[in-house]
């Protein structure tokens, strides 16, 4: 629905913030890796977003590198894992940490993040075993680059899963653009 949000900074609350965009206010959650590396109130800020719609309301989380929101999409869907949840492993390991340690099945080190016991942690490693390695190849670029953004939205919205969008973006030609970045992407897709 909403992929990614750019606007003024108007508030920051950890771990929500206001992104004033052309008049309208939206609330976003964000890790704190994503609220330490804002800018300032009043500057623009550009955030990934992942939006939500629970019984109780509509939420809406913000991210600045396709990463973190990688990693949290790949979180919410381990049973018994929420948003609040996510928030809280992103806070307390960055993409490439919180990999490292699935790779390496730490568990003392996702035990130190706060609200995740031994069982919990046990769970994580084995579920993100072998899928928080496509994260660091999507990139951990910031979302800046508003073309490849949306060739790899498309991508996604098109039900290409992350692996295989983060492959075909690979191949495209630097500074390519949104509509011809899509078709080319799908070509190299429709080849596999």
């Amino acid at each position: 629905m909403i992929g990614r949000l750019t606007g003024l900074l108007a508030e920051k609350n950890p771990p929500q913030i206001v992104l004033d965009v052309n008049g309208v206010g939206y609330e976003l959650d964000v890790p704190m890796s994503t609220f330490y590396n804002l800018p300032g109130s009043g500057e623009r800020a550009t955030l990934l977003t992942h939006f939500a719609v629970r019984e109780d309301g509509h939420y809406l989380y913000g991210f600045l590198t396709e990463a973190e929101r990688f990693a949290f999409r790949q979180l919410l869907k381990i049973s018994g894992i929420g948003a609040r949840t996510a928030l809280s492993v992103l806070s307390g390991l960055s993409v490439a940490d919180l990999a490292a340690a699935v790779a390496r099945q730490e568990i003392g080190r996702l035990v130190k993040v706060p609200g995740i016991g031994k069982k919990t942690a046990e769970r994580l490693l084995l579920e993100l075993k072998g899928k928080l390695a496509e994260s660091t190849a999507i990139g951990a670029l910031p979302a800046v680059d508003d073309a490849s953004q949306d060739i790899l939205n498309a991508l996604l919205a098109l039900g290409y899963n992350d692996k295989e969008a983060g492959a075909a973006m690979k191949q495209l030609p630097a500074g390519v653009g949104t509509s011809d970045g899509i078709r080319q992407a799908l070509k190299l897709l429709s080849k596999v």
